[in-house]
């Protein structure tokens, strides 16, 4: 069971790393650092002598390898892969990096994203007769490129340029690793370097970790080639217009990393500063739902000149699964994770800023939570627009009815959630923060960038 918070959660995290002794310690420490983007599973496959060394299980990353595993994944080049996946959907074979041999070798893959004509394309493959061992899309690209013709970088160029959607991808071809970004560049992938070697990550912050510096953000549309002979950039899909996430400055991306020039943690602030211009209550206090929303209640504190306080506490001993509760303690809900600290809030009237609101039962758990500790007043901020549609380019969603702003005005959230007010930051000013063109706000607006088939 899932612990109950409606968050809206990333599906993935990607690593690969070129040309590096005991390259699965360094994946293992990439995976680590990227974490919060997948916690139901996690896979490395390595390349040693001509041979894949792979491991794949479910659980955080410090519970699915010991030091056993990692020497047993022998090589100097490896990727590796961390998983989120929708209820139903975390069985072992799901678990990535997949990996296949066909006639020009052996082929391992990571994939970051969500192919949106997957499934169709999988319909004429498996009438054609091919054989699926799992339900995820990525398997998709391998039976792609195992049909088509030519080299490997030709095979490879005409089975991407079938797919639509969200695909940041880490590949292994036997002693070659390629990274891949989609033509709309919808999730992000950084390349850096660390001495003579080069790799590849969901995020800027398992550079960090390991002691590599960035380089860049992959472009939309790019492929990244590494091999004996260096690194070789291309570009051979026809150019579409950028469609980057905005959620993952929102709340997917760790504060410390960089995203498509910019810092996550100084966007969030810039996000609660916006939110203090534009809805500013009479107030004591400014608290964070820990931990994303921390950067954001910073900045709304600074603009409104009111105190910043750790008015909740997280515990983060919990993972993503628990005993469940039995009838008579089932009321306990939200404080698995989250303690109000009663000196704080007692007799305050508070400002409490969150990331956003999904389902809105945890934000109504929160409120209570927070009066039951003796607040006086408590005023919902939230540092995104309404999220009123679902998305389909690697992000777990509800369905539309699920979601609450979809068919809820903010005075009837209010009244659910039992605050004194809510206010969200409006589409307008997000754009002002980010920019108007280059980004996705479907989950916002409906206008979806590509179909859906």
């Amino acid at each position: 069971m899932r612990v109950p918070f409606d968050k809206l959660s990333e599906h993935c995290a990607v690593f690969g790393i070129y040309n590096i002794k005991e390259a699965s310690n360094y994946v293992y420490l990439g995976l680590h650092a990227l974490q919060h983007r997948g916690q139901e599973g996690c896979g490395i496959v390595t390349r040693d002598k001509g041979i894949f060394c792979k491991k794949r299980s479910r659980g955080l990353v410090l519970e699915a390898f010991d030091k056993q595993d990692i020497e047993n994944l022998r090589g100097d080049i490896g990727i590796g892969h961390a998983r989120y996946s929708t209820s139903g959907d975390s069985s072992l074979v799901n678990l990535q990096p997949l990996t296949a041999s066909f006639d020009l070798g052996d082929i391992a893959i990571a994939h970051n994203g969500n192919i949106t004509n997957a499934q169709s394309i999988k319909n004429k493959l498996i009438s054609d007769g091919a054989i699926f061992s799992s339900n995820s899309d990525t398997e998709v690209i391998i039976h792609l490129i195992a049909r088509q013709k030519g080299s490997f970088d030709e095979r490879l160029i005409g089975a991407l340029s079938q797919l639509k959607g969200a695909f940041s991808l880490v590949i292994l071809f036997n002693d070659i690793l390629y990274a891949v970004k989609d033509p709309w560049g919808f999730r992000p992938l950084a390349m850096g370097e660390l001495n003579d070697s080069y790799c590849f990550a969901s995020e800027t912050c398992a550079f960090d970790l390991i002691g590599a510096k960035f380089i860049r953000e992959l472009e939309s549309g790019e492929i990244v080639k590494v091999d004996k002979y260096g690194v070789n950039s291309f570009k051979p899909f026809k150019s579409e217009n950028s469609y980057r996430c905005v959620f993952e400055y929102i709340y997917f991306a760790r504060p410390d990393s960089y995203l498509w020039d910019n810092h996550v943690y100084e966007i969030r602030k810039k996000i609660g500063q916006k939110l203090a211009l534009t809805s500013r209550v009479d107030a004591d206090i400014v608290i964070a739902v820990p931990d994303s929303g921390m950067p954001a209640a910073i900045g709304y504190a600074q603009a409104s000149g009111l105190p910043f306080e750790m008015g909740i506490i997280r515990n983060h001993y919990v993972g993503r699964t628990f005993i469940e509760p039995t009838d008579s303690i089932r009321h306990f809900g939200v404080k698995l994770k989250l303690n109000p600290s009663t000196d704080v809030l007692e007799n305050k009237r508070v400002v409490v800023v969150d990331d956003s609101i999904v389902r809105g039962t945890t934000s109504r758990r929160i409120v209570k939570m927070i009066r039951n500790a003796g607040a006086k007043e408590v005023h919902l901020r939230i540092a995104s627009p309404p999220v009123t549609h679902p998305c389909f380019y690697g992000i777990d969603t509800p369905t539309k009815t699920e979601l609450i702003a979809s068919s809820h005005t903010i005075e009837e959230i209010t009244k659910y959630a039992t605050a004194d007010s809510i206010a969200y930051l409006s589409l307008e000013d997000l754009k002002s923060i980010v920019g108007e063109s280059g980004y996705c706000f479907a989950c916002f607006s409906g206008h979806y960038p590509i179909s859906f088939e």
